[in-house]
């Protein structure tokens, strides 16, 4: 969405520069017709006229009127196939999230909306015709993420190793603050019952038990009479047993037990330095989907989910039976409707955009997205320390962007190799 807020930000900040004069204009003439669309002349000569007070504002010198022709009707024919992917998929802005955009740009501009709006009329574009320009590139964009998004494939290994170069990078600086619980294994001893009693320890501390208290306690390594307490150590001032079990797990971590040549050993990470710390919601929700068909219409879908709501409300059946019954999402219909706790970003922007925004206990209105009309329930939210994965989710948006980019490159010639295209010549309209 970036692309479209800078160029629709640089349209509206050189009003200055080029006002567009009131004058008598030939009839529009169709310049390219692509696939059931057509791009018009008129597109291309306001692009044109865009480009030239861009490039006067900045100082950029431009190339030839015709190479200038040239690239702004490539552009304008791909960005009107997008469009059509958006229709084709079904992807619809409402005017609630057209209203947010709008103000966004204001916003970024310094500008209100109605100072917006009257620069937008000093470059001779009418608010009305301005708002559906945001709208269509709002959902070019949204069906490029949705289709592109479909083609990445990021295997965890691939994460793995990127975040342990993350990680080698990173450790250099940060530090820990290690409690060490060591349990000695002599010749002639039962190693599985030291084991058990080692697993016995963990799951005491887990349950809330104090580290100190059972460091003095149970432990037999060096720093067992100051509770366990090895101080603030980088990786490299540790010992090597203890190095190689810490990976940037985040303040509170049990590690363990882990066996060595003298026996069996737990960890607890009491504080860390110079780490990201990484804290995020997640959201319980569950949904009903119904996908529409030659048969049932969107209207339709519309009226079924609506009824569903109605019978939930009035006490006539539960989400959970109706998810069951009706749902098209196969994996989350077994389980009553419900996702699990999930942080937002991982769904498509219009689910995302619902669970974000609703209270916990309140079913949405009927919405849609690329994959069909749903329902949504926000059931919980809770907020969760992701410090020990922040690396790895750092690796992933760093593949992910990488992946994206590349794919969608490939996405947008292939889009364009398979769409019909035709420049209608001047003698043709005549």
């Amino acid at each position: 969405m970036k692309l479209w807020k800078h160029t629709l930000l640089a349209l509206v900040t050189t009003s200055a520069m080029c006002t567009v004069q009131a004058k008598p204009v030939p009839l529009d003439k169709v310049a390219v017709i692509v696939n059931e669309g057509v791009v018009l002349q008129s597109d291309i000569d306001v692009s044109l006229k865009t480009l030239k007070a861009n490039a006067k504002k900045s100082g950029q010198q431009l190339p030839e009127q015709s190479i200038l022709i040239d690239q702004v009707t490539e552009k304008l024919i791909v960005d009107t196939i997008q469009q059509q992917e958006a229709e084709r998929i079904g992807v619809r802005i409402d005017d609630n999230r057209l209203n947010e955009a709008i103000a966004d740009i204001a916003k970024n501009n310094n500008q209100t909306i109605d100072e917006l709006s009257a620069s937008i009329a000093e470059e001779g574009l009418s608010y009305s015709e301005f708002r559906e320009q945001i709208r269509k590139e709002i959902a070019a964009s949204e069906a490029r993420n949705a289709l592109v998004r479909r083609r990445i494939n990021i295997l965890p290994a691939e994460v793995d190793n990127l975040a342990s170069i993350l990680a080698t990078e990173t450790n250099a600086t940060v530090q820990y603050k290690i409690g060490h619980i060591q349990l000695r294994v002599d010749d002639g001893d039962n190693k599985a019952a030291i084991e058990a009693e080692a697993k016995e320890l963990v799951a005491k501390l887990n349950n809330g038990a104090d580290f100190s208290t059972m460091a003095y306690t149970y432990s037999k390594g060096p720093k067992a009479l100051q509770g366990g307490d090895w101080g603030w150590m980088r990786k490299e001032e540790m010992p090597t047993i203890f190095a190689d079990q810490i990976n940037l797990q985040n303040k509170g971590s049990i590690i363990g037990p882990f066996r060595s040549g003298v026996g069996f050993h737990i960890l607890k990470i009491e504080d860390v330095k110079g780490l990201e710390t990484v804290a995020v919601t997640e959201v319980k929700a569950r949904h009903i989907l119904i996908k529409p068909t030659v048969i049932l219409s969107d209207e339709g879908v519309q009226k079924d989910l609506n009824e569903i709501i109605r019978r939930i409300k009035s006490g006539e059946t539960t989400f959970g039976e109706m998810a069951q019954q009706y749902s098209q999402d196969p994996g989350s219909a077994a389980q009553d409707g419900e996702l699990g706790y999930q942080t937002s970003d991982l769904y498509v922007p219009e689910f995302k955009h619902q669970v974000d925004t609703l209270p916990t206990g309140q079913i949405s209105e009927p919405f849609k997205t690329v994959h069909g009309w749903h329902i949504v329930e926000v059931m919980d939210r809770r907020e969760v320390d992701r410090t020990d994965s922040a690396l790895k989710n750092k690796a992933y948006r760093i593949l992910f962007n990488r992946k994206f980019n590349e794919e969608a490159s490939a996405w947008l010639q292939e889009i364009r190799a398979s769409a019909f295209v035709e420049i209608v010549e001047e003698n043709e309209q005549e």
